[in-house]
């Protein structure tokens, strides 16, 4: 890779960060329009029971949740062997495609079908611009470097989502999916033409990226974020009547109290970034301490309306700042596979949204109240810092055991 100047390299930046935007939109976006989808989609189930309406129409969530679940790893094996850049346009192709066929499927069937393929490049593609932002930035700045990609999905929560969820409401939620449709376009204009050549990584191959999954490490940090990471998921999805009916606020704060969740993970983002390059292992460790301090805050403090913005945010501030640290640290694990441990974390994410949201739901239907998510994230944190450790002591370990074998004995000669 050539010299970049600082404006070519602001802008490589902003284009790799503009494809994070335009995914949180993609992914979050349903959530604010499922009405409108269920009573478009499926009028004689709505017209018969909203709620068993709404229930069926959430499956679109779960298969975007899936399709990011096997197209993660699916994609970094395939795309092994290419360079960097070339496998951002074709993932982003891909999510183009996708989302369009979102927009325009006529039936639920195929609208489905279309949320699982514009699912499928989610996990690769934050994999690779990170990995791309990483070698913009120079040595040393994995953190900074998933951070960069990342940032884009945390604005897109503060200000996007809210935007394409109105118009989606007041102009129909397929003319939504293709605007998002149109920024994923723009997003490919702009990574074609700042983001500079980079090769693929030497001896890349799809076995090389499978063979990640024969190291234990792996295994034990993508549990670690799918089930730390499930705390703040559980939390985030019941936000909304931990708004109404514990705060005892109106359904129209929830955007704002969602706003403060946003603005949390952009602020805890940035700053993880910049601490996992200096200390990984303090990030990570230290980061699961607060996370889990802030979700009792958010337990404890949501009864109020001060409390429960003060909440939200420390929550999406300490979850965030966790974010590029795990991101970087599987591919610390998986040194010979740098694709597939960046994309694996974004498997776990969706894992740990489908955990912390089943859970949270369990005790919400056992009639512990809508603060119960909050203590069952707090359970799931432990968890998560519990294996965290677990896996630390192992390679600390591994590293003595090492250190402490004899030399080989010279050959005679």
């Amino acid at each position: 890779m050539s010299p970049l100047t600082p404006a070519q390299r602001w802008a490589a930046l902003l284009a790799l960060a503009l494809g994070g935007f335009a995914i949180g939109l993609t992914e979050f976006v349903a959530m604010g329009l499922l009405p409108d989808i269920a009573r478009s989609l499926l009028p004689e189930s709505y017209a018969r029971s909203t709620s068993e309406a709404l229930a069926h129409a959430g499956w679109m969530i779960s298969m975007y949740a899936l399709g990011v679940v096997i197209g993660a790893p699916l994609f970094a094996a395939l795309t092994a062997r290419l360079p960097r850049k070339r496998i951002l346009l074709g993932l982003l192709a891909v999510f183009i495609v996708g989302t369009a066929a979102s927009a325009a499927a006529p039936t639920f069937g195929l609208v489905l079908a279309a949320r699982f393929v514009a699912a499928l490049p989610h996990g690769a593609y934050f994999g690779a611009a990170g990995l791309v932002a990483a070698s913009i930035m120079g040595p040393g700045s994995h953190g900074k470097g998933f951070a960069v990609a990342l940032g884009g999905l945390t604005v897109a929560n503060v200000v996007g989502v809210p935007v394409i969820t109105h118009i989606g409401q007041s102009a129909g939620w397929r003319l939504a999916y293709l605007i998002i449709a149109v920024i994923f376009a723009l997003t490919l204009v702009a990574v074609l033409a700042t983001v500079p050549s980079i090769a693929a990584h030497p001896g890349g191959s799809a076995r090389s990226e499978l063979r990640a999954f024969r190291t234990p490490q792996v295994w034990l940090v993508a549990a670690t974020a799918s089930i730390g990471f499930g705390g703040f998921f559980a939390i985030d999805s019941y936000i909304a009547p931990v708004t109404t009916h514990v705060a005892g606020l109106p359904a129209s704060t929830v955007p704002w109290v969602l706003v403060a969740i946003g603005l949390g993970m952009t602020v805890g983002n940035a700053a993880g970034g910049w601490a996992s390059d200096r200390n990984l292992r303090r990030s990570i460790l230290a980061g699961f301490c607060v996370f889990i301090a802030s979700m009792v805050a958010f337990a404890l403090l949501a009864h109020s309306a001060a409390g429960l913005y003060t909440g939200a945010f420390l929550v999406g501030a300490a979850s965030l700042f966790l974010g590029p640290a795990t991101q970087s640290r599987l591919i610390q694990v998986a040194p010979g596979a740098q694709m597939m441990g960046a994309a694996v974390n974004q498997s776990a994410m969706n894992i740990a949204n489908s955990l912390g949201a089943l859970l949270g739901g369990v005790v919400i239907a056992g009639g512990l109240g809508y603060v119960a998510p909050s203590w069952v994230g707090v359970g799931l944190g432990l968890l998560g810092f519990a294996l965290a450790g677990v896996s630390y002591t192992l390679e600390i370990s591994g590293s003595r055991t090492a250190a402490s074998k004899p030399l080989p004995e010279p050959a005679n000669r």
